[in-house]
């Protein structure tokens, strides 16, 4: 143990970045999601005991990966079916030391392709593998789908039942299977991605998994896309924030901060995907960012092209959220009245970017009281404190044509 005496916060922080991991590691050494998620519960209850107390351990991961995997094993133990596997686990290396805990990010791709198995359907397999390897809340999952809570839950369960029942190996697809899985597996990485916004560490995750795909399928292009796409909006997350805290629009970030390493890596990626000529969803999104990524000031943004590219997306993703991203390049193309019209047409209304776009847009239009009642609605449903404060304030300040990420 170290000196540093970590308060819950501190734990919390430690334990959010390290679950989907600890987790991972322990469904593949006891193979039962349930006796997992109870054992890294229990791990992290033990750690608010004793951590604040004797202090952090020198890996706080390992020592939550080997105190869950402890735990699950006590538990099999009780359990006639768990004998023969407690057995054979004592003689398993401990988890404590580094060395075993480099090998953990493997455990977390088979996770994601059992998640993502195709017996399940394509949310639950989304859903599920959020729930599990992204660390997120079953609120924060419900969230993520503009679902309610209990749904989610129900949803949830009902996954986990159906690959104990259907037996679903913990494993890496064979190279004939992995198409198949792809595009629900692109999706949580995306989603632990966005999640990431408001939990640094889930971005680093998410950005560690899609290079683990680009590896694993070099020739998909939508994993190139991915790929490119993370890269280019990580490139973006330090100016995001103000010096205070406060959230700062794309259109009005001090574009200096941006991580110019980061936006060349995505961009050549793009580049790499155009030469493919093999357009999805993810490589056009990416290509969207690199448009952004390229404009020297908020002004300086191709708005048509931009907009050119949304039609495309919209195309291939035929969903209100995209509908209402393209909006936002119609305002900037054929202005605030046009967008709105759009706008308005989409069901939305749990969804906070939605209330944020509708109240720039009266805004524009000098409907300043309508614009103040969807700001208010929108920092009621914004997921962060930054982002509420920011739409009490009224929005952005001054630059238009920034999207609200």
């Amino acid at each position: 143990m170290t000196d540093e005496r970590p308060d819950e916060s501190v734990i919390g922080r430690i334990f959010r970045a390290e679950s989907g991991r600890s987790l991972a590691a322990v469904i593949g050494f006891c193979g039962d999601i349930d006796v997992a998620e109870d054992a890294v519960q229990d791990a992290f209850a033990l750690a608010l005991r004793k951590w604040p107390a004797d202090g952090l351990p020198p890996n706080p991961g390992g020592w939550i990966t080997t105190t869950a995997r402890n735990r699950a094993i006590d538990r099999l133990r009780r359990e006639a079916r768990g004998r023969e596997l407690a057995t054979d686990a004592a003689r398993l290396p401990a988890l404590d030391v580094p060395k075993e805990v480099d090998t953990v990010p493997d455990d977390r791709l088979r996770l994601m392709f059992t998640c993502c198995h195709p017996a399940l359907a394509t949310e639950t397999q989304v859903a599920l593998t959020l729930r599990l390897l992204g660390g997120l809340s079953t609120h924060e999952v419900a969230r993520a789908f503009l679902v309610a809570e209990p749904a989610m839950a129900a949803r949830v369960v009902r996954a986990k039942r159906k690959i104990k029942a259907a037996r679903i190996p913990y494993r890496v697809p064979e190279a004939q299977e992995l198409p198949g899985r792809l595009r629900p597996v692109l999706a949580v990485v995306y989603l632990v991605y966005n999640a990431g916004l408001a939990n640094p560490g889930l971005c680093a995750e998410a950005i560690r998994l899609a290079r683990m795909l680009a590896e694993l399928m070099p020739d998909e292009p939508e994993v190139t896309g991915l790929l490119a796409l993370v890269l280019l909006i990580e490139a973006r997350r330090a100016a995001r924030t103000g010096a205070d805290g406060s959230f700062v629009p794309l259109g009005e970030q001090d574009r200096g901060r941006w991580d110019r390493e980061l936006i060349a890596e995505g961009q050549a990626l793009v580049r790499q995907c155009l030469r493919r000529d093999q357009p999805g969803p993810y490589q056009v999104q990416a290509a969207i960012h690199a448009v952004h990524a390229d404009a020297t000031a908020a002004e300086h943004t191709d708005w048509p092209q931009i907009l050119a590219l949304y039609d495309r997306l919209l195309a291939l993703t035929p969903t209100p959220v995209v509908a209402l991203n393209r909006a936002i390049a119609v305002s900037e193309v054929h202005g605030p009245a046009a967008a709105l019209e759009l706008v308005d047409e989409l069901d939305l209304d749990h969804y906070y970017a939605f209330h944020a776009t509708r109240a720039d847009l009266l805004d524009r239009l000098g409907r300043h009281d309508d614009a103040a009642r969807a700001y208010r609605h929108a920092a009621a449903l914004a997921p962060t404190d930054a982002e509420r404060d920011f739409l009490r304030r009224g929005g952005r300040s001054g630059r238009r044509g920034d999207p609200f990420c």
